[in-house]
């Protein structure tokens, strides 16, 4: 409620702070430079954080696009090719499949169950407590994997949901500056205060251009983890039912 009712209020002002600035008999500084060289170190520490946390959310979201990718693209020559391995009932081509895959996020769940399998099928164990044992390294692959998905984009989302706040900052800034000159000149025009009001503005506009794309990115990796969770629990749950009929067979 505070951001929208703050941007309803930016979205009023800035068209009439702009018509005062065209009337004023001074010239406007609305070069970027200019406005840059006019601000007040305050109001430039606020931009250079607004443009580090733009510059590590743009790190982030072309390294989450990179992996998911990679995942995605590795997943979907993984599976058909360790569906027929294990139809054939070999285990260690499955598992070698696996590991040439490091990138596949189904590849490092199934990995782990197969491994865990291999280990406990040549043992005196009863065959559920073998199939236990793999569920549980399936469970534990998962969350591993899901961890390594989600990096990076708490802090996408914490730049998202505060890079606005710094821009008001900036802005509070600005209007402070904005009637420090106003009572340094001993003058009421607008031109007194054009580049106080230029610099709140750009503060403004640069916290809602790093956190509007930080939130649709943060939103759409979120969903692509949820995909990603759902595949690696139906690949979970296909492979527990392998292990459940390869160790019928056996006991045959």
């Amino acid at each position: 409620m505070l951001v929208a009712h703050f941007a309803a209020s930016m979205f009023v002002k800035m068209p009439i702070a702009a018509v005062l600035l065209f009337q004023s008999g001074g010239t406007p500084r609305f070069s970027l430079w200019e406005m840059w060289l006019h601000m007040g170190w305050p109001a430039r520490s606020i931009a250079i954080i607004l443009l580090v946390m733009s510059a590590w959310s743009v790190g982030v979201m072309m390294d989450r696009w990179l992996a998911f990718r990679a995942a995605r693209k590795q997943s979907r020559q993984f599976a058909p090719i360790v569906a027929g391995a294990l139809r054939e009932g070999k285990l260690d081509e499955a598992i070698r499949v696996a590991e040439r895959n490091r990138r596949s996020h189904l590849a490092k769940v199934v990995n782990a169950g197969l491994q865990e399998f291999r280990v406990h099928e040549q043992s005196d164990e009863i065959p559920g407590d073998k199939i236990e044992a793999s569920r549980r390294a399936l469970d534990r692959a998962s969350a591993i994997v899901h961890a390594e998905l989600e990096r990076g984009l708490s802090g996408l989302a914490t730049i998202g949901s505060t890079a606005p706040f710094v821009g008001l900052l900036g802005t509070v800034i600005g209007i402070i500056d904005a009637f420090r000159e106003i009572q340094g000149q001993n003058g009421t025009g607008v031109s007194a205060v054009a580049g106080g009001i230029s610099e709140a503005l750009v503060t403004t506009a640069l916290g809602l251009t790093v956190a509007i794309p930080a939130v649709m990115m943060f939103n759409y990796f979120t969903t692509k983890i949820k995909a990603f969770d759902v595949e690696m629990d139906n690949s979970s749950s296909e492979l527990v039912d392998y292990f459940l009929k390869r160790a019928v067979v056996v006991k045959r």
